[in-house]
């Protein structure tokens, strides 16, 4: 059995559609960590389509044809699903003509529907699928927090005050100056704040309103602790007036 994983951001924001309502589009935000199953659960819910019998097709802000979602184990981001991106819902609604905002909604509590046998979240919970695998979401937990240990001891390797030299995938080697290290409002997990030797950085140390530490404008920026090693790394003489 083929395995899937998802190779991009955690989130996605797409606008879905429906043939049953052409004119409707609506915004939303998912987790690429759910099964394509699961994700037709909730636009099940959203566009009042039957998940058994829905075709998903995904097209590109440009509105151009790329892919249909049918593998139902397989995850919602190992599709190429970007912010952005179109989701349209064919199947057979039962209205087609009506305008939906005269319609009277159909409410139910999350313990009816929690007791329903004919739902999504039943088959999901009786064939052991996606959240519903217990073995499966102790892997996926221990997995994170091997993840989440590993780049804290990295985040413990570097002190304010070190040298360091910064190496991001893509990107020329910087060096600079560590003035922070810990977690962020602005972002889960460890970050190192620097301040480079150039001015080649984003920030001066704030970030979203609350400041981390403090240097001059453009000097500032924060990376992960992987990309962060610590040494004698002394500032290079970067002389502009010199003459060649």
């Amino acid at each position: 059995m083929s395995t899937y994983s998802v190779i991009t951001s955690d989130f996605v924001n797409v606008s879905i559609t429906n043939s049953g309502q052409e004119s409707c589009c609506v915004e939303r935000r998912f987790q690429k960590g759910i099964t394509i199953d699961e994700f037709k659960g909730k636009l099940e819910l959203l566009t009042g389509g039957n998940s058994a019998t829905m075709i998903i097709e995904v097209y590109d802000k440009n509105d151009r044809f790329i892919c249909k979602l049918e593998e139902g184990q397989r995850l919602l981001g190992s599709y190429p699903i970007d912010d952005g991106t179109r989701i349209h819902v064919i199947d057979n609604f039962s209205c087609t003509t009506e305008d939906l905002n005269n319609v009277k909604k159909f409410e139910i509590s999350e313990e009816e529907y929690a007791k329903k046998p004919d739902t999504v979240k039943a088959f999901l919970e009786k064939n052991k699928l996606g959240k519903y695998n217990e073995e499966e979401m102790k892997k996926k937990i221990e997995e994170r927090k091997q993840e989440e240990e590993a780049e804290e001891h990295l985040a413990s390797l570097c002190k304010v005050g070190d040298r360091c030299e910064i190496s991001v995938p893509n990107q020329p080697r910087r060096r600079a100056t560590v003035l922070y290290v810990g977690k962020t409002e602005f972002k889960e997990g460890w970050w190192i704040g620097v301040k480079y030797d150039e001015p080649l950085g984003k920030n001066d140390g704030r970030v979203g309103g609350k400041r981390y530490f403090e240097c001059p404008p453009k000097y500032g920026g924060f990376v992960k602790p992987a990309h962060v090693k610590v040494g004698d790394f002394p500032e290079e003489d970067f002389d502009m007036d010199e003459e060649l």
